[in-house]
């Protein structure tokens, strides 16, 4: 426990570095020199440096790993041509809002995103893919994945409505605060989930073993009928 404890904590001032601090000093003191545009370019770099080491660490796959690479191309491509810092901020939104519109499509079809990423964890403990499916997807245990779901959606409400206030009412001069704002909005979001996962797993724990009950059960009818 207490070295989980320590390595959370150690990954928590990886993300406040890579995510927030050394943005936040780039865009700060490189302003100047380089200009609004270049300096929130370069306030990109080390988030992506940490998203590709923290994807390489933790060898994710398929779904989960199409996603992550997928959206840092695209992010990265849309930050490369927007011309401008407060474009590019912009973009952001509706690149954001896309997502979040994606993740409704998701919800409304009955495939949320949370119990495809669910899957490959499971995947990289050893379980197979077909019967984690087929387990996710029972009763009971399916609607929490929607509720996931749910909070994906309002986390992407929440990030653009943050950004968009902050926009209009302070101009460009607030894109160090929508990093720290936004920072602190995305642990709390990531609280939920990661809390609602945890719920998820004993859900699923509970109804295997109700399963292997049952199936001890018939089991020992059939040797009672045998005899």
């Amino acid at each position: 426990m207490a070295n989980n404890s320590q390595t959370n904590k150690y990954f928590i001032f990886l993300e406040l570095l890579f995510y927030a601090v050394l943005p936040y000093a780039i865009w700060k003191f490189g302003r100047e020199p380089f200009g609004d545009y270049t300096a929130m370019l370069l306030s990109t770099v080390p988030g992506i440096i940490y998203t590709v080491y923290r994807f390489a660490k933790d060898r994710q796959f398929n779904v989960t790993g199409l996603f992550i690479l997928g959206s840092m191309l695209i992010g990265t491509t849309v930050d490369l041509l927007s011309g401008s810092a407060e474009q590019m901020i912009w973009n952001n939104v509706y690149l954001g809002l896309f997502y979040t519109f994606i993740y409704v499509i998701l919800f409304i079809i009955k495939k949320p995103f949370p119990l495809y990423v669910a899957i490959d964890f499971a995947y990289l403990q050893g379980y197979a893919r077909k019967d984690s499916k087929t387990l996710f997807f029972q009763k009971g245990i399916f609607g929490w994945f929607q509720l996931i779901q749910v909070v994906f959606i309002i986390r992407g409400l929440v990030m653009a409505g943050i950004t968009v206030f902050l926009l209009r009412k302070y101009g460009i001069d607030s894109y160090g605060d929508m990093l720290i704002y936004k920072r602190v909005a995305s642990w709390v979001f990531s609280g939920i989930v990661m809390g609602m996962f945890f719920y998820i797993n004993v859900i699923v724990q509970k109804y295997t073993y109700r399963m292997q009950e049952k199936q001890e059960e018939k089991l020992t009818e059939q040797d009672v009928v045998a005899e």
